[in-house]
């Protein structure tokens, strides 16, 4: 097939390709001619600096490579809409980032040159006046060439070319005067086509691999990796592939004809013998221009932001230009015939003439990253730095020039999306996404070594109460002090991350690779963890208390998969916090079972609570005597497909999400209404009910305002509502919780203690709530007629209630031999099965009421 269909062929080919690059599918990449770096050997394989480079990469990542040969504007468009994977060798600029996307590190360096014919000298830019000059298309050359020759009032024709090779073959055959080219480029190929490069240089470029725009983010991230890898080794194959590309140096031309030469010399020795007196006008003349020419090129030199400077054999200055002059703060007269070290420290001293004599002792081109720091103010800059030499027409070298270009807050940018893309911004802890890439590595030294390893997913203990309480600035300062525990018990080899809210990760590596060995170890770091965490902290001063819970996952049981171990960590806290908090557990297939199910539960309990599948029972609260005087309300879920759910089953999950919100909402709601119908029955009318309030509700800022809009939507008279709390209420923030049942107090609801004696609630609190009622908790009724303990504390509560004027109700009684006790110890108020179970509203009817005057007593 002739070698010009290709193309169109591959064209058509990537015109009916798929967007995005599947794993299946081979990587479509762009080559034009721009040999050295980039070219289609004789086997149509990728060839050249970049070419090589990626191929090395492609073997290492498993890629298949797809080469598409294109000119060079035609593979920009194929780039930007995506029929084109990857295209080497493109110089970043601003425009082309806004469609293209870059790796991070450079992959070469490089710089535009002016190539002519041999015979025709151009040696400054003012040279390139009214000459045609050939330049690639929709290049970088091109944008940067016009800039220059308009900033100078220069008239010069530019003869667009598709290809590098055009635009030296139109020079070659005398259509254009000069081309402009990359200078690995050009002194490649210079000699082919009898050219030779001149002084004119502009335009240090930094060359990349790219993208379409958002398409291939883990192919510029493989590159980077390698390119970081190779660059920091100076005897990788990144060095060797440049070094074997390294072009071939400009030869000098020996005459042909020396007889010729010498006939010629003697002609104009005659000559000159008879013209001396004009010569003596002309050289007048000429110094003038010369003079002019000087002033115009320092003008030129000085009005460029890079740093400009010549060097002699003994590293003095022997030019400097505005820039280096400013950055020493030292005039030109005081910066000529000076060296390094009385510009810079002794450490960049050493480095600069290490660099200098590579290009004045061995001739070599050298372009390179250099951070100086300067004496002048001892600041510390980096510099994309070209040297070269400066040679004599015998090609000895007397000088080296340098052109240096500051790039040190392009380097702080990159160090700043890097920071952003890596490290979380509060803790500085490493992220999600670095902490996969280390877990990565990590599972494949695992598999290589049979170290164990393992991760430990840290999550706090009722963070979320604490955002509630006392705002988010306080969780943030809890959050930065758990990240300075957690770092100060990290061993070298280890890996901390965040992975966002209050959800840590501790990865270990280099573990025993005997099982039980490897768990005690474990066990010890955990232990350690939970022990430091659960010490006080001190935020704003003041001291709060808080606990982890810690999962495990060990790398031999992840199957070798990243997101499989993360999941597995993840359950296994979750395990821990089912146990009962503030320990550690590890992963086990069950967890995963449990975590299924939960996970279904929650989506159908969302689901039921939009569609309101819920309903109230109401369980009578009696007298000693057996009379009904007051009802509590117990929410039920009436499941589609499960039937009737107790809530013993559904509210700890609602509680641990926001689901309870609503839920809390549509209970008091519900129990209002009823309170509506009741008021409506002669028998039940003054009947309170008791409504149960999860600590989610009350903390939440529009609880009251919830509370009383709900009472005036649905007309319930607040007396016959009572809130019961529960201890756990007391745990936090008590002084904002007893302005708020205060508020509600003033407006009629009544409130009451549930659960009461299996919390630690403290007695200066208690006797400054506005509580009616005490409700003893059914653990201490059950073994009241056979632990002692439970006796005593049954008491003591009726003792508390009675000295607070408050009411007591023990709950769980289920015999009358129950009842006989609690009345014997003072409690005459009771609910429990022996009486009645949770039911509908319709059984509280015809239930006997004490009188209105009992009531009140």
């Amino acid at each position: 097939m002739p070698l010009r269909l290709w193309p169109a062929l591959l064209l058509c080919a990537a015109a009916l390709a798929p967007p995005s690059l599947a794993e299946h599918q081979p990587l479509r990449v762009g080559v034009y001619a721009n040999e050295p770096k980039l070219l289609l050997d004789n086997d149509n394989q990728l060839s050249g600096i970049f070419g090589e480079l990626l191929r090395e990469i492609a073997q290492r990542e498993g890629w298949e490579l797809q080469a598409v040969p294109c000119e060079w504007q035609q593979c920009l468009e194929l780039t930007r809409d995506g029929r084109i994977d990857l295209l080497p060798d493109t110089a970043w600029n601003e425009e082309r980032a806004g469609y293209l996307d870059f790796h991070q590190l450079p992959a070469l360096f490089s710089w535009s040159q002016i190539y002519s014919q041999q015979e025709l000298r151009l040696n400054s830019l003012l040279d390139l006046n009214d000459r045609r000059i050939a330049v690639l298309a929709g290049s970088v050359q091109e944008e940067h060439l016009k800039a220059l020759l308009l900033s100078f009032g220069l008239q010069a024709q530019l003869l667009p070319v598709q290809s590098l090779a055009q635009g030296f073959k139109l020079v070659s055959s005398g259509a254009a005067d000069a081309a402009v080219a990359n200078q690995r480029f050009g002194d490649y190929h210079a000699d082919q086509y009898g050219l030779s490069s001149t002084p004119i240089m502009f335009q240090p470029a930094r060359l990349f691999y790219a993208t379409g725009k958002d398409r291939h983010a883990p192919l510029l991230a493989a590159i980077d990796r390698h390119l970081k890898q190779w660059q920091e080794q100076p005897d990788s194959l990144y060095y060797q592939i440049i070094q074997r590309w390294g072009g071939k140096p400009p030869q000098l031309r020996v005459p042909t004809s020396l007889w010729w030469g010498l006939a010629t010399l003697s002609a104009l020795f005659l000559l000159a013998l008879g013209g001396a007196l004009l010569l003596r006008r002309r050289v007048a003349e000429q110094t003038r221009h010369l003079s002019a020419s000087e002033l115009r090129l320092n003008t030129i030199l000085d009005s460029v932001e890079a740093f400009i400077y010549i060097k002699d054999p003994q590293l003095r200055y022997q030019y400097a230009n505005r820039k280096v002059c400013e950055l020493f703060g030292r005039s030109r007269e005081e910066v000529l015939g000076h060296s390094d070290s009385a510009f810079f420290d002794a450490n960049t001293v050493d480095n600069l003439r290490r660099n200098d004599l590579r290009v004045l002792q061995q001739g070599e081109r050298v372009q390179i990253e250099e951070v100086n720091r300067n004496l002048a103010d001892n600041s510390e800059h980096a510099y994309l730095t070209v040297k070269l030499p400066l040679r004599r027409p015998d090609g000895t070298i007397y000088a080296l020039c340098g052109i240096s270009t500051d790039i040190t807050e392009h380097k702080k940018n990159l160090e700043q999306i890097h920071q952003l893309a890596f490290f979380d911004p509060l803790t500085g802890l490493p992220n999600r996404r670095l902490l996969q890439d280390r877990l990565q590595h990590a599972l494949a030294h695992h598999a290589r070594s049979g170290e164990e390893g393992a991760l430990l997913f840290i999550d706090l203990d009722n963070f979320k109460t604490l955002n509630d309480t006392l705002g988010h600035a306080m969780g943030d300062q809890l959050l930065q002090q758990v990240a300075l525990r957690l770092r100060g018990l990290l061993r070298e080899e280890d890996s901390l991350a965040r992975l966002g809210g209050d959800e840590f990760v501790l990865m270990l590596e280099r573990l025993s690779s005997t099982p039980a060995k490897a768990l005690v170890e474990i066990e010890t770091v955990a232990n350690k963890l939970l022990g430091s965490l659960a010490e006080p902290y001190d935020l704003n001063g003041h001291e709060h208390s808080s606990t982890a819970s810690i999962g495990v996952a060990l790398f031999s049981d992840a199957h070798s998969t990243v997101e499989e171990l993360l999941k597995r960590a993840d359950l296994a806290m979750y395990e821990a916090k089912a146990s009962g908090r503030n320990i550690v557990r590890f992963f086990n297939p069950q967890m995963q079972t449990a975590a299924l199910a939960r996970i279904r539960l929650e989506t159908d309990l969302r689901h039921s609570i939009g569609e309101r599948h819920f309903l109230l029972h109401y369980q009578p609260q009696v007298d000693h005597l057996g009379r009904l005087i007051g009802a509590e309300a117990l929410v039920r879920w009436q499941h589609p497909q499960h039937g009737l759910i107790p809530p013993g089953e559904f509210i700890p999950l609602a509680e641990s999400t926001d689901l309870i919100l609503p839920l809390g909402r549509w209970i008091l709601q519900a129990a209002c209404e009823q309170l509506v119908a009741w008021s409506h029955d002669a028998e039940l009318a003054e009947l309170p009910l008791a409504v149960n309030v999860s600590a989610r509700q009350l903390h939440h800022a529009d609880f009251v305002s919830d509370v009383l809009a709900i009472l005036k939507q649905t007309g319930a008279n607040p007396a016959r509502l009572e809130l019961e709390l529960t201890e756990s209420h007391l745990a936090s923030d008590i002084e904002e919780m007893i302005q708020r049942m205060l508020q509600l107090q003033a407006h009629g609801v009544r409130f009451s203690l549930d659960d009461f004696g299996t919390g630690y609630s403290s007695l200066s609190y208690l006797k400054r709530l506005p509580l009616t009622r005490l409700k003893i908790d059914r653990c201490f009724v059950r073994d009241l007629l056979s632990d002692p303990n439970d006796a005593a504390i049954v008491r003591a509560i009726v003792a508390l209630a009675q000295s607070l004027d408050l009411q007591v109700l023990a709950e769980g009684v289920e015999t009358a031999e129950q009842r006989d006790a609690l009345l014997q110890i003072g409690c005459s108020l009771y609910q429990g099965y022996l009486f009645a179970k949770p039911g509908p509203a319709e059984q509280l009817h015809d239930w006997p009421r004490p009188s209105r005057l009992e009531l009140t007593e």
